[in-house]
């Protein structure tokens, strides 16, 4: 059974229905269901209309090496998602609040030291990597207002505390959801 006709039938869908949510034809469904793999906008749309994660609809990849004596199959599952080394390469991000582009680096070196290579871990980066290029726009422009010295400090303040919110936000999300609350529909890296 493929993998989008188990979540379809888990959520109680027919196949007409997925697809007047989705916008996606039900031929299309038919072929995805008979082993065809989702790519781009259709692996996007079905993803957010099931609300799972792309990576859960990807089939797992095979490849075929031919040589003159036989045929060797090599056969790569998709990485494992372990939602506690996420919460923990979301909450990395805390220990460098107050130097922002180290917010980006101590979460991507746990990606890769924990391997964790996936588009939960792809997405936190990208939203610190976000609201690292955000946060000095956000202060030079309160500069540029002429409010005043404690008004560049409260806003200095407000702009970190804005860091902590979103990492606290989403570990609670990924705790309760497995997935995150703030994130983007594209990946920085």
């Amino acid at each position: 059974m493929s993998k989008l006709k188990a979540i379809r039938e888990q959520k109680n869908l027919t196949q007409e229905e997925l697809s007047e949510r989705s916008k996606i034809s039900v031929r299309t469904i038919q072929r995805i269901e008979a082993g065809t793999e989702p790519k781009g906008h259709t692996l996007r749309a079905l993803a957010q209309t099931l609300d799972i994660e792309e990576n859960l609809l990807q089939n797992d990849i095979e490849v075929a090496v031919h040589t003159d004596e036989k045929t060797i199959e090599i056969k790569e599952e998709a990485p494992e998602i372990n939602y506690s080394l996420i919460k923990i390469i979301n909450l990395s991000s805390l220990l460098c609040i107050v130097l922002p582009p180290l917010n980006i680096l101590a979460p991507l070196l746990l990606m890769f030291t924990m391997k964790q290579r996936n588009n939960l871990a792809r997405q936190i980066i990208s939203v610190q990597m976000l609201w690292t290029a955000m946060a000095p726009i956000v202060f030079m422009l309160g500069i540029f207002l002429k409010l005043g010295g404690p008004f560049t400090l409260i806003l200095m303040i407000l702009i970190a505390l804005s860091n902590v919110f979103i990492i606290l936000r989403n570990a609670a999300e990924i705790d309760r959801n497995k997935k995150l609350y703030f994130k983007l529909n594209f990946s920085m890296i």
